[in-house]
């Protein structure tokens, strides 16, 4: 169940050249992504030469009827950007949480620019030294805040924004999908050179209004046509003739595969599927590497709720019933991650109902989208032990997980991840299953349609498409499996990336 994992955040964007408020379509362009960053939010619209803007703590709230003309007067304009966040950067307390929601505002010599930004910088240390021999006062928490100053540094050098955005691309190790809006009200979007998180463009009906989503359903609640996936290293202007495109950097596609097996709604549509057809096709996968398993089980059920459609293709393809005999209790909205140990068994306990009368007496293939630490799936296999199961199998979809990830997923350290020491047979005897099966990397791959050279697959290969990124994972790797004790997030430790700012390429 991805085990509560934070991906950085999600990004909203439109622009209305008939000049109509814009805080409607960004408002429910966000609500449509809210699974993407449940710790923050924040909205900031432009209006004649002005930024206006509103962050707060916890999920896109709802709007009353007798408040809607209020947020419009509070967030006036005809363009507009949004963000849903989580930390895979910085600090987690309350305070810090809200300093560092997005968008977030940067101004030098009479230019500013405000981005919404989704990825995860990994050579922040290394930028902040840079922007602050320009700008001494600068001071930063999260990531957003340095690409914000990068760009805007870049900008006041050139007073180009394609040039900027090309900078940052050939500067910044790490990955980053963005949406801004600069002083005069020009709306643009960019990628990192290898389009590491997704960002799609689209537009309304009567193609007046032009928006930029980090998942399409973020287009689809708005009404809008998807016209594109904003490839890596990609430039994107929307003007009232529509989207300017410019690819700016040159280097191998390496798109987040996690995407599919964990973070992207399932209604979303990623280069020519939508992510449950994907998602069916790994199900069905798991049962043709794993023909035995098969063979001895009874029934299959899903930890819902992203691996369900796994488990339909598993019903298809194995001709198993699929016994919807797991649900999840949603509003027990407590995250795990937040929690001290001695409270995560707790609230994972409560978050999932297993009917104990279908898994009595069954032998049970579980489908999961992923096993990270596997706290999550340990307690569930104990649950079905304690109800009678005869026996509990694990039908993984993603591959399992090596190596950390620096693009932001916040899974940050080899030690947390239990598939970086431990093989999947001992794996199934920590979390008590009969087997824990993972989908093979070459059927992973098939299914999504990406070829495999397309894909960021760091965090199953231990081959990272950025080079100090892998620079730090080599490095790391090798002393964890010495007994080395990590003390934080990897890329957040200012001796290691101090040693290995001389090595990269």
């Amino acid at each position: 169940m991805g085990e509560n994992l934070k991906i950085a955040c999600g990004v909203f964007g439109a622009i209305n050249f008939d000049g109509n408020p814009i805080f409607p379509y960004v408002y429910w362009g966000l609500r449509a992504q809210n699974h993407r960053g449940h710790q923050s939010h924040g909205f900031l619209t432009y209006n004649n030469g002005k930024f206006y803007l509103h962050r707060s703590l916890d999920l896109v709230p709802r709007i009353k009827a007798s408040a809607i003309q209020e947020w419009f007067g509070r967030l006036p304009g005809h363009v507009g950007i949004g963000n849903v966040r989580y930390t895979t950067s910085g600090r987690s307390d309350e305070k810090s949480l809200l300093k560092d929601t997005q968008p977030v505002v940067a101004s030098k010599d009479g230019i500013k620019v405000a981005v919404s930004f989704n990825g995860n910088i990994v050579n922040a240390l290394q930028l902040e030294k840079e922007i602050r021999k320009e700008s001494p006062e600068f001071s930063w928490e999260c990531d957003a805040n340095i690409i914000c100053q990068k760009f805007l540094l870049e900008l006041t050098k050139s007073k180009d924004l394609a040039s900027a955005a090309k900078a940052c691309m050939q500067e910044i190790d790490g990955a980053f999908s963005v949406a801004g809006i600069t002083k005069d009200g020009q709306f643009f979007a960019f990628k990192d050179s290898h389009g590491i998180r997704p960002l799609c463009a689209g537009h309304s009906e009567k193609e007046r209004i032009y928006a930029f989503s980090s998942e399409t359903v973020g287009l689809d609640i708005n009404g809008f046509c998807r016209d594109f996936e904003v490839g890596p290293g990609e430039f994107v202007v929307a003007s009232e003739k529509g989207f300017e495109r410019e690819r700016l950097v040159k280097e191998r596609k390496a798109f987040c595969a996690f995407e599919f097996a964990y973070f992207a709604r399932p209604d979303s549509f990623f280069d020519g599927k939508y992510v449950y057809e994907i998602r069916e096709e790994f199900g069905r996968n798991l049962v043709r590497e794993n023909p035995d398993i098969v063979k001895d089980a009874d029934i299959v059920i899903s930890l819902p709720e992203t691996a369900d459609d796994a488990a339909f293709g598993v019903h298809e393809e194995s001709g198993l019933r699929w016994e919807r005999a797991t649900r999840r209790h949603r509003y027990v909205t407590e995250r795990a991650f937040i929690l001290l140990n001695k409270e995560r068994y707790t609230i994972i306990d409560k978050k999932i109902n297993i009917l104990a009368s279908k898994v009595r007496e069954k032998r049970v293939i579980v489908t999961d989208d992923s096993i990270v630490r596997g706290d999550t799936t340990k307690i569930a296999i104990e649950k079905m032990r304690k109800m009678g199961a005869k026996k509990v199998y694990m039908f993984v979809t993603f591959p399992r997980i090596i190596g950390p990830c620096f693009y932001g997923i916040d899974m940050a350290t080899y030690s947390q991840l239990i598939g970086s020491r431990h093989t999947p047979e001992e794996i199934a005897k920590i979390i008590g299953a009969d087997a824990v099966c993972y989908q093979s990397i070459e059927g992973f791959v098939k299914a999504t349609g990406f070829r495999r050279d397309e894909l960021c697959m760091g965090c199953l290969t231990g081959e990272y498409p950025t080079p100090l990124a892998q620079k730090i994972a080599d490095t790391m790797r090798k002393r964890f499996l010495e007994g080395y004790e990590e003390t934080g997030r990897l890329y957040e430790m200012a001796e290691l990336l101090e040693e290995l700012s001389g090595k990269t390429d």
